[in-house]
């Protein structure tokens, strides 16, 4: 049995991209040639990898075939990318998750940086929750992750964002410089369940909390509370995506999350994630983001 790089490479893009064509663009090559290389996978392996009705996922045997394909791949990457970085550069395809947050108010700034640095290093951004984003980046989803309030560890912290009130510029609290959660008791309050919740909840401690609605994303949030429909506490981030009509102000119940660009724990890093992070943390300012 002999299997190649080119075949695994084309299965773990279909799973990932979830179809054929999808992991074409992906991958830079024609749809056909990724049908013939899962096909050629499967007659090489005697059983099939994907299951093709519909979205292309894979069978259960494409499960257990998945961990094992990208520790292939990454590894069969890496070494190569090793090769290149002794030659005095890095290249390489690096997928990077983070938090819709964190996608929108400090990757731009990082990727218009890591362009210019690592010209060789192609970035794909993934866009999921906390919880996600640190479960793609422990199963080899991708190779890097911004996490959220990560365990200590050799990753570079990009950022400290404390949560704000978020309020109607009309609401009688609008002109303050800063506010207790208490201040808000009288109000519905909107709460996003996804990756803010732990925190939203550290800041009502101490004090009643009864959500009155709750929306997981970001969008319908800054829509309800647009509307009228109540209040909410977001992260610093949120105020690079701010309508005209809403304000952020500071809380007195100081909540902050931590933000840390890494690769994976326990497993050898890319060169190239190596390289991003380390030109985080060397940059020059020398100071994480405060917001």
């Amino acid at each position: 049995m002999t299997l190649n790089f080119a075949q695994l490479r084309a299965f773990l893009a279909v799973v990932d991209e979830g179809g054929f064509g999808a992991a074409a663009d992906a991958l830079g090559v024609t749809q056909s040639a990724v049908s013939h290389a899962v096909a050629s996978l499967e007659r090489t392996l005697g059983h099939p990898v994907l299951a093709r009705r519909g979205r292309s996922t894979p069978t259960a045997f494409g499960e257990e075939v998945l961990a094992h394909a990208r520790a292939a791949v990454t590894a069969s990457a890496a070494i190569a990318d090793l090769a290149e970085r002794r030659r005095g550069g890095v290249r390489g395809t690096i997928r990077l998750a983070a938090p819709p947050t964190v996608c929108q108010g400090l990757l731009p700034g990082l990727l218009a940086r890591w362009a210019t640095a690592f010209p060789q290093v192609r970035i794909r951004v993934f866009e999921g929750e906390d919880d996600e984003v640190a479960e793609w980046l422990a199963g080899g989803t991708v190779e890097a992750a911004v996490l959220v309030d990560p365990q200590p560890g050799p990753g570079a912290q990009i950022g400290q964002d404390a949560f704000h009130a978020l309020l109607r510029t009309d609401h009688p609290l609008a002109g303050e410089s800063r506010i207790s959660v208490a201040d808000l008791g009288d109000d519905p309050f909107l709460l996003s369940h996804g990756g803010c919740e732990r925190h939203v909840r550290q800041a009502h401690a101490g004090h009643p909390f009864t959500p009155r609605h709750r929306v997981r994303e970001l969008g319908t949030l800054l829509a309800m509370v647009r509307a009228g429909i109540g209040v909410s506490l977001v992260p610093g981030l949120v105020a690079s995506m701010l309508p005209p009509d809403l304000v952020m102000l500071p809380l007195r119940e100081q909540v902050v999350r931590t933000l840390v660009l890494s690769g994976p724990a326990g497993r050898e890093w890319h060169p190239a994630v190596t390289a991003l992070v380390d030109s985080v943390r060397g940059a020059a300012a020398g100071e994480p983001v405060r917001l």
